[in-house]
């Protein structure tokens, strides 16, 4: 590693350790290995300008941003709360069962695992601590690993960015995390079921038959929101990118409109939230794009694949590499720096090895999830944490078999492609 390399990583971990936001950290160490190299310091401005203007996809992340902050300011978390409520509330543990089901149903609206626990996990904590049965661990621990359905059930914020460091097709990704979604819910709905049973949690009351009519309908049409995303990218109405703006005006005419639950102040205050939120992905993204022009000038990804060509490992070898790598990186980084900064010195081996990039993109993203729930950083651990109160102890002593189940389905996915790569197949996806 020559000097300004050694510069570069030395102020980005300085910066991290320091507690400077990473896209103000990875900035400054552009400008450090650009001073070090004696070249332009312009080329900062250069790289992030022509960055951000040639990646007509990054417009998705701040309309699926607003498209999140949106519901959750329109009461639609609480209304598809009831509406789940009558699906699978009869079953033992029932407020955990529900729970898992809205963020099924919330996932295929905001494409954000952090959305979601503020959202409907949110709703459902406050419901399962007024009965004595749900302990304060359990409660978060469930709604802290639902939440990460949501990148992986589509839309997903993850994917959007992963599709624009890979050239992926966002599409496909999209699709290629539908069947590990279900999957995940189900194998939480079967954990959740084997702990009721032996706590001995209670069903939920039954809802009177006389209410149900206005309260299907009510939940039922957020819906329709995935219904329409999906629909219209596969059948070539719109563009990935231009589904992000459908699924911003279908949650604002459904919250300022239909249930006439969002007044101006509230839409004025999820305007200044969701441009705090894009601005921040926003940085990072920039300061990405400087990382990677210099660990591109100093043949760090193609260094990465010599190596693990004379490794001579083989696809799954591989694989599990990266699978370990990301877990024990994920307790220590930020998502947004291991999407951004590590995947692009990964992707030419996996190309040389022949890896799907859809396939390596959905991993990567479930990786990620999993990072988002396991100290000492999960994200979604604190985030629970300063909404509810919950100790960060409690909730990881009752998340283990969550966390467990997340391990077990990810060797899977890795051994198995095709639980991936069926339905993108399925709808006409060229494997690479």
């Amino acid at each position: 590693m020559n000097t300004a390399l050694l510069a570069l990583v030395g102020v980005l971990v300085a910066g991290m350790l320091l507690r400077i936001p990473i896209g103000f950290s990875m900035l400054v160490s552009g400008f450090a290995y650009l001073l070090v190299k004696r070249q332009d310091l312009g080329l900062v401005a250069e790289q992030v300008g022509n960055g951000l203007y040639n990646s007509y996809v990054l417009l998705a992340v701040p309309l699926f941003v607003f498209a999140a902050n949106i519901m959750n300011a329109g009461t639609v978390s609480e209304r598809i709360f009831d509406f789940c409520r009558i699906l699978v509330g009869r079953m033992r543990g029932g407020l955990a069962q529900v729970d898992i089901l809205v963020s099924v149903i919330f996932s295929g609206m905001s494409g954000s695992a952090i959305a979601d626990a503020a959202g409907p996990g949110l709703v459902t904590i406050k419901q399962m601590l007024k009965k004595p049965e749900y302990s304060r661990g359990f409660a978060g621990a469930v709604v802290v690993a639902s939440a990460t359905l949501g990148p992986i059930i589509p839309p997903s914020i993850p994917m959007v960015i992963y599709a624009l460091v890979s050239g992926a097709s966002v599409g496909a990704l999209f699709l290629g995390g539908v069947v590990p979604g279900f999957c995940m819910a189900l194998l939480m709905m079967v954990v959740v079921h084997c702990i009721a049973v032996k706590r001995n949690m209670p069903r939920e009351e039954p809802v009177p038959l006389r209410e149900w009519p206005s309260i299907l309908f009510r939940g039922a049409l957020p819906l329709s929101m995935p219904i329409v995303l999906l629909g219209g990218i596969y059948s070539g109405a719109f563009t990935p990118t231009e589904a992000a703006a459908v699924a911003a005006l279908h949650a604002l005419i459904l919250a300022g409109v239909v249930y006439r639950a969002l007044s101006w102040r509230t839409f004025w205050g999820v305007v200044m939230e969701s441009t705090r939120g894009s601005a921040v992905i926003t940085v990072i993204l920039a300061g990405s794009f400087m990382l990677n022009y210099a660990f591109t000038a100093e043949g760090v990804p193609q260094a990465m694949a010599q190596w693990v060509d004379s490794m001579h490992l083989s696809q799954l070898k591989f694989l599990l590499l990266v699978n370990v790598m990301f877990l024990v990186l994920g307790c220590f980084l930020d998502v947004s720096v291991l999407l951004l900064v590590f995947v692009p010195m990964l992707l030419p081996a996996a190309k040389l090895l022949g890896v799907d990039l859809v396939h390596f993109g959905v991993l990567v993203v479930l990786n990620m999830m999993i990072g988002l729930i396991h100290p000492p950083f999960g994200m979604l651990l604190f985030v629970t944490k300063a909404l509810t109160g919950i100790p960060i102890g409690e909730m990881m002593k009752e998340g283990w078999p969550f966390l467990a189940m997340l391990l077990a389905l990810l060797v899977a996915m890795t051994v198995f492609p095709q639980i991936v790569l069926w339905l993108p197949q399925t709808m006409g996806y060229k494997t690479s």
